[in-house]
């Protein structure tokens, strides 16, 4: 199984100022990540002052020059308010610069701003995510692409460069079946977000998504799931706790008051962070039992961490992925028998 990261980096200072000084702490963070030998760093697209990364691609460019082995991608491209041909060419070019390791991970957004910021509506929000789609996947397997949509300006018989023999398009998803069925129909691989409740309770997902494929005329076998949640690492379990929650807290709670739902409490918290909870948080031994238990749900082939929801302590997010690399990561492939790639 592949273990990695994702970020949006998050931050709590959106002054010019801040925002460049999180986002070289997170070129710092992604550069050891491959050190440590994670396989795979993923960021992610928002446009909110809680966030720096609105342009993951140029992020990932960066990256790219200070690794040399760990995948790259976004986590997630949001499609439905962005361009495909230039999607396309962006994660060509980054493919190019980092001698094949990009990767796209798109998606619809679990937040709204990119939509009137591009003018787009959100009464469209799944028909323009599923026309888009269409269109980034027909640029991905031709070089001259003819199309007609409704949402986006016709192509008529144009080249689109520069080109790379193969760019992997996952699509994510939040719980939505339609959204797994999609992906499984299309035979592309998923990557689903657990960021509350109980694991558990996402396996007929992955069934689903798995027996919707074999009905499309894929083998699932060859097609990789990604779990991606929230977590964080410290040496031991009070640490991490002690660590995690506050910014953690922050977020739901911010978001909470956004979408109508109640504060986070400490009681919650510790729920998530349990054993059989949402949150991988907690020591290393902590968070391998946790990988390890939603890889006995999932058989997955993949599993990222989003190590820096809520925190801008950026010692404390390097410990974390230093532990995460040199303690968790080989205890897991130990445990499910996969053989670590040399650095």
């Amino acid at each position: 199984m592949e273990l990695g990261i994702y970020s949006f980096g998050d931050t709590n200072d959106a002054t010019p100022a801040g925002a460049g000084r999180r986002l070289r702490e997170l070129l710092d963070e992604i550069a050891l990540a491959d050190a440590v030998g994670l396989d795979v760093y993923g960021i992610g697209e928002h446009h909110r002052p809680d966030y720096t990364v609105s342009a993951p691609a140029v992020v990932l460019a960066a990256a790219a020059a200070r690794t040399t082995r760990i995948r790259l991608t976004s986590a997630v491209s949001v499609l439905s308010s962005d361009d495909p041909v230039r999607v396309y060419q962006q994660y060509a070019t980054l493919d190019h610069l980092s001698g094949g390791r990009a990767e796209l991970i798109v998606g619809r957004g679990s937040f709204i701003e990119s939509f009137p910021l591009f003018g787009y509506r959100l009464d469209d929000y799944d028909a323009l995510f599923a026309e888009k789609l269409e269109l980034l996947l027909a640029l991905r397997q031709h070089e001259r692409v003819s199309w007609r949509g409704t949402h986006r300006p016709s192509i008529d018989g144009r080249g689109v460069y520069p080109r790379v023999a193969a760019l992997p398009v996952w699509i994510a998803v939040g719980g939505t079946p339609e959204s797994v069925v999609r992906a499984a129909t299309l035979g592309l691989p998923l990557a689903l977000a657990i960021i509350g409740g109980a694991p558990e309770r996402f396996a007929p997902l992955v069934q689903l998504y798995r027996t919707a494929a074999a009905e499309a005329g894929h083998d699932p076998a060859r097609l990789p799931v990604s779990i991606n949640s929230p977590g964080y690492i410290a040496d031991d379990r009070a640490s991490a706790r002690a660590q995690g929650y506050p910014g953690y807290a922050a977020v739901m709670s911010r978001i909470g008051r956004e979408r109508g739902w109640g504060p986070m409490t400490p009681r919650q918290f510790e729920h998530l962070a349990g054993p059989r909870g949402a949150l991988v948080l907690g020591s290393p031994d902590d968070v391998i039992e946790k990988i390890l238990y939603e890889h006995a749900l999932f058989g997955h082939q993949r599993f990222l961490m989003q190590i820096d929801l809520g925190m801008t302590d950026h010692r404390q997010i390097m410990r974390a992925i230093e532990l995460y690399g040199t303690i968790v990561a080989p205890a897991v492939r130990r445990a499910l028998g996969v053989v670590a790639v040399p650095a």
